[in-house]
């Protein structure tokens, strides 16, 4: 299946930046979690709880600016071009594609074999990436009501009385991570079946050619393969020869 052109103009490197962070953070919180809650190394622990409380607040101001960003920061509305907008446009129903939420979910599901060519996020990462954010606020807050210096706060203790107590608190906590985990497994699994060119362009700014998209009129317009790695006219050329 073709697609559509990657440019830097998609993910912009604040942007960029951004993801990185959450990535690193994420995956710190998982291993030092887990290592919180099954002390096997007891000498780490103490070590795990000082990283667990410093990715967990580096976690939730990063995506506070996160969504400062969209605010700020434009991106292409879509692969294949290099338009900019505002990049919290891109997290709305857009012509390009709101209209695609089914055969995104059949695709999802192995019930279609080509998802549709469509805006830079499809309609169920629009979903899944706007409830990952919330989710991140609520993580923190039930992080914050277990850690000693702001437990006892009125804030947070509020909510530990709500739920029944710290227990019930660290119990909601520890199964909120599984949520995480199972997104990043999906998140990454989706990144890289079609192959290295959407994380070639978040992790290392490198643009891969395909189809060029015009935003405005909602078609495809011609092909750009000046941004590969291999010249594609050196490709096309050879593949002419080849055949002779």
């Amino acid at each position: 299946m073709a697609h559509l052109a990657h440019y830097r103009e998609a993910h912009p490197l604040p942007m960029r930046i951004t993801h990185w962070i959450n990535l690193s953070c994420m995956v710190l919180l998982i291993f030092s979690g887990f290592l919180i809650h099954f002390p096997f190394w007891a000498a780490l622990t103490g070590v795990a709880r000082g990283v667990h409380v410093f990715c967990g607040l580096v976690l939730l101001f990063n995506c506070i600016v996160r969504y400062v960003l969209a605010f700020l920061v434009t991106s292409a509305p879509t692969g294949g071009t290099r338009n900019r907008v505002r990049d919290y446009k891109t997290w709305m129903p857009q012509d390009d594609n709101k209209h695609q939420l089914i055969p995104w979910i059949k695709y999802y599901l192995f019930m279609k074999k080509d998802h549709p060519l469509s805006a830079k996020l499809g309609v169920p990462q629009k979903i899944s990436y706007f409830a990952v954010g919330i989710l991140i606020l609520i993580m923190a807050y039930t992080g914050l009501c277990l850690w000693v210096p702001t437990s006892e706060w009125t804030f947070f203790a509020a909510g530990t009385a709500f739920v029944g107590g710290a227990m019930s608190m660290r119990i909601i906590h520890y199964f909120m991570m599984f949520v995480f985990i199972i997104f990043t497994m999906l998140h990454g699994y989706l990144v890289f079946i079609e192959g290295t060119a959407n994380a070639n362009l978040m992790f290392f700014g490198k643009e891969h050619g395909g189809l060029v998209y015009d935003p405005n009129r909602h078609v495809i317009v011609g092909e750009d393969h000046s941004v590969d790695p291999v010249s594609y006219t050196h490709l096309r050329a050879h593949e002419t020869l080849a055949n002779l």
